[in-house]
């Protein structure tokens, strides 16, 4: 008994040597000072699965350079719907000086001696409620060629620096009763090409002829044409033909918009070649509207057709 009993306050005497050198290691572990910049490794461990998802694959050469924002129609026209300062324009042709001056008062006097319209003032001011349209001559990107139509048509260059693109529209103004302007601009920036196509609608004006050609009206009224004319570019010819009152427009949507500019409410139309390229079909429209004025006709069917020439108003 004696010798379990010495024993027992060995092993007691053991424990509590030992006791003081865990607690030491236990006082010593909350000491450590850690650095202030210092970031846990739960962080670093999440934040690489981000840096993945946030980089993008590359992109092809011809993807990069395609611009999918291009501004609306509505944005475009509102910018150049402003009201012309006659007073502060300061004309630099002579014609110009006789209009600010009051010397010729009508776009008439101009257009039937075949004079060209040398600025756009001239147009502002003799003209002013004329209407701006910007048409659907290109189309968005799209698979199978399902991308959406809009008012430019974008070209790329290919060149050793890379692509270089290109923008093209088409405006056409008019005042809905008998004057019409068509202008082609083309840059490499949109502003600029729209500008350049408004400008040169502007110094494009011409007049139209209208009347009541339909053997099925025979109003005499000048709603429709006075007779069938046809007009081509390229591979693309269009024929225009009187149609009776209240028939419409039957007519590519985008030559519909340019009629209904000059001021024809009823017309047929019959096509031939590449129709899909838009471009060539306006143009070709615009020297059919061009040969009303160039055809010769009789004194004594303009009353019958009930030909008007410009505006009535």
């Amino acid at each position: 008994m004696i010798k379990t009993e010495n024993q027992a306050e060995d092993n007691k005497s053991q424990q509590a040597l030992k006791k003081p050198a865990s607690a030491a290691k236990k006082s010593a572990a909350p000491k450590k000072e850690e650095p202030k910049d210092a970031k846990p490794v739960a962080t670093t461990v999440a934040a690489a699965p981000i840096a993945e998802v946030l980089i993008e694959p590359e992109k092809l050469d011809v993807e990069k350079d395609v611009i999918k924002e291009v501004p609306t129609e509505e944005e475009i026209v509102k910018e150049f719907k402003k009201t012309f300062d006659l007073v502060g324009w300061q004309p630099k042709t002579s014609i110009g000086k006789k209009i600010k001056s009051g010397e010729i008062k009508k776009i008439d006097e101009l257009l039937d001696m075949g004079q060209k319209i040398p600025e756009i003032g001239i147009i502002d001011a003799l003209l002013p409620n004329m209407n701006i349209e910007l048409l659907m001559i290109g189309q968005s990107k799209g698979k199978f060629g399902g991308g959406q139509r809009r008012i430019f048509k974008q070209t790329q260059k290919k060149t050793p620096e890379g692509n270089k693109p290109s923008f093209a529209t088409v405006a056409v103004i008019g005042n809905s009763d008998g004057y019409l302007g068509v202008g082609y601009g083309k840059s490499k920036d949109t502003l600029p090409a729209k500008e350049k196509a408004i400008r040169k609608a502007k110094l494009n004006v011409f007049k139209i002829i209208r009347g009541c050609g339909s053997w099925q009206c025979n109003c005499k009224t000048p709603h429709s044409i006075p007779f069938a004319v046809e007009g081509r570019c390229g591979s693309t010819r269009i024929k225009l033909m009187p149609a009776p009152k209240g028939k419409g427009l039957c007519i590519q949507p985008e030559c519909a918009k340019m009629l209904k500019l000059a001021g024809i409410k009823d017309v047929w139309s019959k096509t031939w070649g590449q129709t899909r390229t838009t471009t060539n079909l306006i143009q070709a429209c615009v020297a059919a509207l061009l040969m009303l004025a160039k055809t010769k006709v009789k004194a004594e069917s303009y009353e019958a057709l009930g030909m008007k020439s410009g505006g009535l108003i």
